[in-house]
């Protein structure tokens, strides 16, 4: 790899990342399409560190609220605040992904990034994310109420997007809009129930890349990781500040087209 190879990735990470196309997906395609060394999962996971860091910058005003949510549950102080509602809705999200996610993550690490593969969940879950965002938002919130049932669904959803070309912002704001959020409702909390998964997956493969050594056995090293990590960074908060205002008047059609035609065309190639 290459130093523009590395800010190619950051850029298509930082843009994909919030659009519900599949970030994964895409930087799983940038081999096929391309003919490089596949950089692995190791590198896709650092590029998707840099988006994470996009998000707690961005929505540090909702981060800081969760926390104190979860400092209210913990001390038992304001037992209805919106703090505390919201971080109990985000808590059980989190641990239903967690749980789905260590079921099925040596299925997806063995079959995961094949390019039919990758086709068929684009447009499957482009379709179902169409359908979904039709649905009329019933107006409901993660922070007024106690909403159990929309948070493990969100949340198991979450787990699907450990497959490239499901999307993880697609499919979990695709559940919100199933349950009756509002566009700008089931992306705010998408991007920000990304958090505990990413850092905690980056925590745990880098003590397993130290122990295995694991980057001196491909083509990408430390300084290719750094930009691609800023770049996506960067590229991911002016995303994710044009993409909630053209959701707010666009909706997400024009992104299922997008994962049908691209899905049609990785299957047209893998076939030729």
């Amino acid at each position: 790899m290459t130093e523009w190879w590395a800010l190619f990735y950051g850029l298509v990470q930082g843009i994909t990342e919030f659009l519900p196309i599949s970030s994964s997906g895409h930087l799983a395609l940038i081999p096929f399409f391309f003919e490089l060394k596949d950089p692995g999962v190791v590198f896709d996971l650092m590029m998707h560190l840099g988006t994470a860091l996009a998000i707690l910058v961005y929505f540090k005003r909702d981060v800081s609220r969760l926390f104190k949510g979860v400092s209210d549950f913990i001390t038992r102080k304001n037992q209805h605040s919106v703090e505390r509602l919201f971080a109990i809705n985000f808590s059980i999200a989190t641990i239903a992904s967690v749980f789905l996610i260590l079921v099925i993550k040596d299925f997806a690490l063995d079959y995961g990034r094949n390019s039919t593969f990758i086709a068929f969940n684009l447009m499957f879950f482009g379709i179902l994310m169409y359908i979904a965002d039709r649905k009329i938002p019933q107006g409901l919130s993660m922070e007024t109420s106690s909403q159990s049932k929309i948070s493990l669904l969100v949340g198991a959803s979450q787990a699907l997007a450990i497959f490239p070309g499901v999307s993880r912002s697609g499919v979990t704001i695709t559940a919100g809009r199933i349950s009756g959020l509002s566009r700008l409702e089931a992306s705010r909390f998408s991007f920000l129930l990304s958090l505990p998964i990413i850092f905690a997956s980056v925590l745990y493969k880098s003590k397993e890349i130290i122990q295995s050594n694991e980057l001196a056995t491909t083509a990408v090293n430390v300084g290719h990781i750094a930009i691609g990590v800023t770049v996506s960074f960067i590229v991911g908060i002016l995303t994710i500040h044009y993409f909630l205002k053209f959701l707010a008047k666009v909706g997400l059609g024009i992104y299922t087209i997008y994962r049908v035609i691209l899905g049609v065309i990785i299957l047209s190639i893998a076939n030729f």
